[in-house]
């Protein structure tokens, strides 16, 4: 007789699940470096939103193109409405991107080591992964352009890696592939230039982004997709129909309302960046160059496993890789100036 598990499909059965950051239970009090959260709070107009909405409208169905929303997107970023989806969180719309473009055994590339949910979601539809490493330097693998996939993928600025591929080289990466480029700009707040332009140029292109980093609104997940008129009404068709809440919509509207506020936070956390990359290189660790609100600092041919589980040991965490070609590396996301002296001097005391 069947069990439960047989009546899953088999490309879900065999799929390694993502795995996020370890989160704390309740009541501990951790210094939490391990999940690219924003240390700063959100502006006080999202409070005062998410209390607005909680009060007059919440036993109501949120509004399912998230109309306003949109429209707040449309002029920060200076992209038309009907070119803007809303999800819940980059993911979903990551999600959506390859439930509306792949049927099983597609193509779909993107360089490694990247955020390892791409394989996971790949996987989910049935799609063929193509990985390519990237060279030591994190530059674009050369062969990225000639794979034929129908989807390619590039998260940039690169977790785990924190490096940015310059604008020109995705506008090239862009006329050479066979298919889609979506360009995964979850950290690109923290970065010198966004390929967002490129959108209305090339038909082609998808852009995501998320309000959880540099908005500080990651409790909430809401999400931001930018791309043709046809590839969003696509993307449309297959979402959910109340995918992003009405506290998340409200809360997003008021962030957008707010720019100057999120832009104080990236300016403190690109600062604080720069001192802990300084102090790790003192301890005696490689770190690359960083756009995001993370570093990943090496100990080259050195498992960091147990660095990191000394630091979970006193109630600090940070993100380790067991997977080849990250063992020895850590990645930190970038805290207050506080917790990040407490954690210097954590690692220094280890070593």
């Amino acid at each position: 007789m069947p069990g439960p598990s047989d009546w899953l499909r088999p490309s879900v059965t065999a799929v390694a699940p993502y795995t996020p950051g370890e989160q704390p239970g309740p009541g501990r009090r951790v210094i939490k470096l391990n999940t690219n959260e924003n240390p700063y709070p959100p502006s006080p107009h999202v409070l005062d939103a998410v209390a607005r909405a909680t009060h007059e409208s919440v036993r109501l169905y949120p509004d399912p193109e998230a109309t306003a929303l949109r429209r707040r997107a449309a002029e920060m970023y200076g992209v038309p409405a009907d070119q803007i989806i809303v999800g819940n969180g980059s993911d979903e719309l990551l999600a959506l991107i390859l439930r509306a473009t792949i049927d099983p055994g597609d193509r779909v590339a993107y360089p490694v080591p990247t955020y390892s949910l791409y394989d996971t979601l790949v996987a989910v539809q049935g799609g063929e992964a193509v990985r390519l490493p990237f060279p030591p330097d994190f530059r674009l693998p050369p062969g990225l352009a000639a794979t034929g996939a129908r989807v390619t993928i590039l998260c940039n600025p690169n977790s785990p890696s924190g490096t940015l591929v310059p604008v020109r080289e995705v506008d090239a990466l862009a006329r050479s592939v066979a298919g889609l480029l979506v360009v995964d700009e979850a950290y690109v707040d923290f970065a010198r230039e966004s390929s967002l332009g490129l959108v209305g140029r090339r038909e082609n292109v998808i852009v995501v982004r998320t309000l959880s980093k540099s908005f500080s609104l990651a409790g909430l997940r809401v999400g931001l997709a930018f791309g043709h008129p046809e590839l969003i009404v696509g993307l449309r068709t297959v979402k959910d129909s109340y995918n992003v809440s009405r506290l998340a919509q409200a809360a997003a509207e008021a962030a957008l309302g707010d720019p100057a506020w999120m832009q104080a936070n990236v300016a403190r956390i690109r600062a604080t960046r720069a001192k802990l990359t300084a102090d790790l290189t003192a301890l005696g660790f490689q770190v690359l160059s960083s756009e995001a609100n993370f570093v990943l600092a090496r100990r080259l041919g050195h498992d960091l496993g147990p660095l990191a589980r000394a630091l979970a040991a006193r109630d600090m965490l940070v993100r380790h890789f067991a997977v080849p070609g990250l063992t020895d590396a850590l990645r930190i996301t970038v805290g207050t100036d506080a917790e990040v002296a407490s954690l210097l001097a954590a690692i220094a005391d280890a070593h």
